[in-house]
């Protein structure tokens, strides 16, 4: 599971209940009403906005940003220089049997892809075709969130606006303004706290995960064209290591440079 997610689900849920505790009067922050409007407005929207596949399909995306990226560049960076040193020494058909011990379906192909004698440039662009509509797909997934996020404050409105009709229509009795009046904010606060605390965080980690993902495929896409190529499995480090910022490389031995010729040497 993905502490951070959870943590932050968990902490932004704490800090509103404490506030409500505090203020003494839960119920006057629970309405079913509220719930049906905002809850049911912003799925109705969706359904319309988008195809039940897709709004649907969402809801098993939303599962990736609870769980831990599999994803791991250190781990794959590795993975490509055993590979890489496996071919160099046994040949570029060695790498068969190593698939069945690797796990990523994606590395798998792109070994099979070089097993099978393919060239370079076929290689890249089968695997840049699977990079390119798997990004596309996830981006959808992300979209219907994002849209639900822009939506829900908009209902959030819709019902502080019937609250003031039905607070307007009671002016003559006085008891009744004050649980129109609450039924209309409450109205508001379900939709800002299901757009800034579920919908757009939940779009924004989409987003980072899918980022995560197309880095990890492309270092992944590079190893195996270099792989082809014969590359040298230290080169290949460093060129895989190049697509990651520093403090995401695993520290290693520091080449120390050889120390210039002396003047007696170089005559």
């Amino acid at each position: 599971m993905d502490i951070a997610t959870l943590v932050g689900f968990a902490a932004g849920i704490a800090m509103i209940l404490s506030v409500i505790v505090m203020e003494g009067n839960v119920a006057a922050f629970l309405n079913l009403h509220a719930l049906l409007l905002v809850g049911g407005g912003v799925t109705a929207t969706a359904f319309i906005m988008f195809d039940m596949k897709t709004v649907l399909g969402s809801i098993r995306v939303a599962v990736r940003a609870f769980r831990e990226s599999p994803w791991n560049v250190e781990r794959i960076i590795e993975q490509m220089v055993g590979l890489s040193k496996l071919a160099r020494t046994n040949g570029i058909l060695a790498l068969e049997g190593a698939e069945g011990q690797i796990r990523n379906p994606f590395l798998r192909k792109g070994i099979q892809l070089a097993v099978d004698g393919n060239e370079e440039s076929l290689i890249r662009f089968v695997m840049a075709t699977d990079v390119g509509f798997t990004r596309e797909r996830h981006t959808l997934g992300q979209k219907v969130f994002r849209q639900m996020g822009a939506m829900a404050p908009a209902y959030g409105m819709i019902g502080t606006l019937i609250g003031l009709v039905e607070m307007l229509r009671t002016m003559e009795d006085p008891s009744q303004i004050g649980p129109a009046m609450s039924v209309a904010l409450v109205c508001t606060l379900y939709g800002a706290v299901l757009a800034n605390l579920v919908f757009l965080p939940l779009a924004n980690k989409l987003e980072f995960r899918t980022k995560e993902e197309s880095l990890a495929k492309q270092i992944i896409v590079e190893g195996i064209v270099s792989i082809v190529q014969g590359a040298n499995p230290g080169v290949l480090k460093d060129k895989l290591e190049a697509f990651v910022p520093p403090s995401m490389r695993k520290p290693g031995r520091e080449r120390v440079p050889s120390a210039p010729p002396s003047a007696e040497e170089a005559a």
